[in-house]
């Protein structure tokens, strides 16, 4: 008998703009301007913002100072750092800035694993095991983030009994959290509902997050099937920013102030001050040099009312 879930009435957003959505502009936005920006976002009422990667600067050079950044931002409380790390030498680097969380990152696809990080997935999991061997005792929170979990842009479609198989390991290893990611846009709603059900009866003590990107314009509509079948953890992306540079065709994450307008609308607590998030979202262009593709920041919330035109 599979369980009933019901929609979750607080909802928690992890803001991923500082890393997924500066790893691949164009402009490296200096030290100091990362640092206001995450200290501003985390005076928003978010709970998490991933801060950067501690990865190697020739992958990705617009982070290659990551250690700056982390131990350079205001650290509040109730506000966890979060970091993406490679393999156990990126560890070892964060584990020193003392960082709340560390996410690892792995795919479900063979082709995609071998693009973006040279290794199959069973590769990344004897890589986990090292890395947790290394984390051990610190106290700091290890989630894992499986990529292309609704489909790769080179094989297609990943079977839903495979990502079991592998949300099973990464449990087993010891993992605390998992986030499944729509990699390259490619999730549909019923997708994202069935496979959101499949795991939350499985290991309902585990927190799942949502990493969906908008790609196909389906980055809402998706998050919102997830929320219906009991999700409450989001990943989302100041402005929209963000894309993986190792999967084709991929486009922004889905937008942090367009996510909060459409739950908050709905009467869905999620903690954050829109407004207050409106107001950095608006300076996103000056800070990467080109414009974002948010709606709310441009059309105003849905409450924005106007004058009457004159006759």
């Amino acid at each position: 008998m599979k369980l009933v879930t019901p929609c979750p009435t607080k909802i928690e957003i992890n803001e991923v703009a500082p890393r997924d959505g500066l790893q691949i502009e164009a402009r490296f936005v200096p030290t100091e301007e990362k640092i206001r920006w995450i200290d501003a976002l985390s005076t928003t009422g978010l709970r998490r913002i991933e801060a950067t990667s501690f990865t190697s600067p020739k992958a990705i050079p617009n982070l290659r100072d990551a250690a700056e950044v982390v131990t350079g931002i205001q650290r509040r409380k109730g506000v966890d750092i979060t970091v993406l790390v490679p393999n156990v030498k990126g560890t070892e680097r964060a584990l020193a800035c003392q960082v709340d969380e560390i996410n690892l990152v792995m795919s479900a696809s063979n082709s995609h694993g071998l693009a973006n990080l040279r290794m199959t997935p069973e590769q990344s999991l004897e890589q986990f095991a090292a890395i947790l061997d290394v984390t051990e005792g610190s106290g700091v929170f290890i989630n894992a983030s499986l990529s292309t979990t609704f489909g790769c842009p080179f094989e297609g479609d990943v079977p839903e009994a495979r990502v079991l198989e592998l949300v099973e390991k990464l449990i087993g290893l010891g993992i605390q959290g998992v986030t499944l990611c729509d990699t390259t846009g490619m999730a549909n709603p019923a997708q994202v509902k069935r496979l959101c059900k499949a795991v939350l009866d499985r290991w309902a003590q585990t927190p799942f997050t949502l990493h969906f990107h908008n790609t196909r314009g389906m980055g809402l509509a998706n998050a919102l099937a997830a929320w219906q079948a009991g999700i409450s953890r989001f990943d989302a992306s100041l402005g929209g920013l963000g894309g993986c540079p190792f999967a084709p065709g991929a486009t922004g994450n889905v937008c942090t102030e367009d996510l909060v307008h459409m739950f908050e609308s709905m009467g869905v607590d999620t903690g954050v001050d829109l407004d207050a998030l409106l107001e950095i979202a608006v300076t996103l262009p000056d800070l990467i040099g080109h414009d974002v593709p948010g709606q709310v920041v441009k059309a105003g919330k849905s409450t924005r009312r106007y004058a009457m035109p004159e006759r």
